[in-house]
């Protein structure tokens, strides 16, 4: 009995340890295509060959990692060099520009990046619920709950949305 206690007991260890192992393996093997691709995007702009969509997966990678002054700088070159006529695309770099300005607790510059990708894309619901949420921070809590309404008529099931306009409904709502 004894023996088939503690055999059980190595398996289990065993199989714990290899489970751990391959989720190491797995963690070491994204972070170093992470740091290829980053020292790839580097080379680029540094070679002075890095088109704006460079720019924005580098800011992205930066933001990731939570470098938001590299972050912004990268996002702003990606700006100044994206193509006009892809509005979606430059959409999505004003919103991650918004959403690097919104982890600094700049509010008023992430709500200028946001109004920009929706005005580029006017039915990005990512933006809409960005937009509101940072109306949450600078206590507008009307705007942000019409930001919210609107990525709902557009997106219905959106649990973002659902989520942030019934707690500010609930807060709007006068008490009796």
């Amino acid at each position: 009995m004894n023996f088939v206690l503690q055999s059980s007991y190595l398996l289990g260890l065993v199989a714990l340890l290899l489970v751990a192992a391959v989720l190491v393996a797995r963690q070491v093997w994204r972070t170093r295509g992470v740091e290829t691709r980053l020292s790839q995007l580097q080379k680029r702009v540094n070679d002075g060959q890095a088109t704006g969509l460079d720019y924005y997966e580098l800011g992205s990678i930066f933001l990731r990692k939570k470098l938001y002054v590299q972050c912004v700088n990268q996002l702003q070159k990606a700006i100044k060099n994206w193509d006009e006529s892809d509005t979606d695309g430059l959409a999505k770099v004003h919103n991650a520009l918004g959403y690097a300005y919104f982890s600094q607790e700049q509010y008023d510059l992430a709500i200028r990046q946001y109004r920009e990708a929706l005005k580029r894309q006017p039915q990005y619901v990512t933006g809409m619920n960005n937009l509101g949420h940072a109306y949450e921070k600078k206590k507008l809590t009307a705007q942000a709950l019409e930001m919210y309404e609107q990525a709902l008529q557009i997106a219905p099931d959106d649990p973002t949305a659902k989520q942030r306009a019934n707690s500010l409904r609930k807060r709007l709502a006068p008490t009796g």
